[in-house]
């Protein structure tokens, strides 16, 4: 038997114990051995609970038991969550975690630390939720150079701008019907303004650039400007709006970057909608692969938890850790990234508007105080010295992506 320990027992923690305890005949036939949550890490009590018999509350209990030889930690954060997995690992117990704050953060320190005392730091729940995307870029697509991963990677915002597109309703009565459903946080900050999938691209970048990207460095933007005048213009175009985060290196150009895109229907990830993420992986030999699925949720996410579980339990006493350096670095490419960008200015600016930025395409749709046009293409730096002269008379801009092949 292979007894597993799960600190923290919400939502993830409590769907990891569910697919390990419920699957566990499937599992046993591919690990030829029995998986057994024997301990569950709260601060709480569960009276009434399935498994209440196996809560502690002293973190001690399991990192001394030298029967426990893999932990869950589906905590989230960088506090305790920090200090119980270096303990665990320095224990020698591999860690499966979900926690993309605590990987973005400091994923190659645990990373080292696994090494270090021969276990496994795994982390495939900590992106795509359930969707797999780390291990196919560390197993199935390392004969490719990967020139671009760019997805849906929030299912909060891509629920809200459907939510906007389907009803016509504007960005605040639709982010209040998030809340009420269980899909935005009481404090939706790291969704609507981009952070959560800026972490999560910060992995991705780190995984397939071999060194740490901080995520701290990469240009942000959420969706909390997106009106339903914002959808009306895309539809116009023949667009939908989606929060993409992307990391491209080609053509010399090397960037990550997370922000609202108008696409084209020929672009896969234009049909991702509700709280369905989506990942688009490009190779130089590959081509273009998309990993689609919930990105978010319970049993979505545990049971990708559970999968990295599975393996480190195939592979007791090894080592399975990424290939990712602790040393930092900082792509310099984004202002040199060249597309189109869809405008909106106060009509009294429309001339100023005409001098300061290339129009290639006037986009009207019966809003007459204001100017709505397309750019030509032109670079991130440049548009960002346009829109610096036109100050508070940009209503708002949100680029175009012209290409299916992202």
């Amino acid at each position: 038997m292979i007894n597993v320990a799960v600190f923290g027992y919400g939502t993830v923690g409590s769907g990891t114990v569910e697919v390990l305890m419920d699957n566990g005949d499937i599992i046993e036939n591919t690990v030829h051995d029995r998986i057994n949550v024997k301990s569950i890490l709260d601060l709480r009590d569960f009276p009434g609970d399935k498994y209440e018999s196996r809560i502690v509350h002293d973190v001690d209990e399991i990192i001394n038991d030298p029967e426990i030889s893999i932990i869950c930690e589906t905590m989230g954060g960088t506090g305790a969550a920090y200090k119980f997995t270096r303990m665990a690992l320095e224990a020698g117990k591999s860690v499966c975690t979900s926690n993309k704050e605590m990987v973005a953060s400091h994923g190659a320190e645990m990373i080292a630390l696994a090494k270090a005392h021969n276990c496994s730091y795994k982390f495939e729940a900590s992106v795509g939720g359930g969707i797999p995307i780390i291990r196919p870029l560390e197993t199935s697509l390392t004969a490719d150079v990967i020139l671009s991963v760019c997805g849906i990677v929030n299912g909060t915002t891509n629920y809200m701008l459907t939510k906007m597109e389907k009803e016509n309703a504007e960005f605040a009565d639709v982010l209040k019907k998030a809340q009420a459903n269980g899909y935005a946080e009481a404090d939706p900050t790291a969704d609507i303004e981009g952070f959560d999938a800026c972490r999560k691209i910060a992995i991705l970048a780190s995984l397939v650039y071999k060194k740490t990207v901080k995520y701290e460095d990469i240009p942000t933007e959420g969706i909390k400007n997106i009106s339903a005048r914002d959808i009306k213009y895309a539809g116009h175009l023949g667009r939908k709006i989606k929060l993409l985060a992307r990391y491209e290196s080609n053509n010399n150009i090397r960037y990550a970057m997370v922000a609202p895109f108008m696409l084209l229907p020929e672009n896969p990830l234009y049909h991702v909608d509700d709280v369905f993420n989506a990942i688009k992986v490009t190779g130089n030999m590959l081509g273009d692969a998309t990993f689609y699925g919930k990105g978010a949720g319970r049993l979505a996410t545990a049971s990708a938890v559970a999968g990295d579980v599975v393996e480190c339990a195939c592979n007791l006493g090894k080592s399975l850790t990424s290939d990712l350096s602790a040393e930092t670095v900082s792509f310099d490419g984004f202002k040199k990234a060249s597309r189109r960008f869809f405008v909106r200015v106060g009509a009294e600016v429309t001339a100023e508007a005409r001098e300061a930025l290339p129009v290639e395409e006037e986009v009207k749709v019966g809003f007459y105080d204001e100017f709505a046009f397309v750019t030509k293409e032109m670079t991130e730096g440049d548009f960002a010295v346009a829109k610096e002269k036109l100050g508070a008379g940009i209503i708002n801009f949100i680029r175009l992506e012209d290409t299916s092949a992202i």
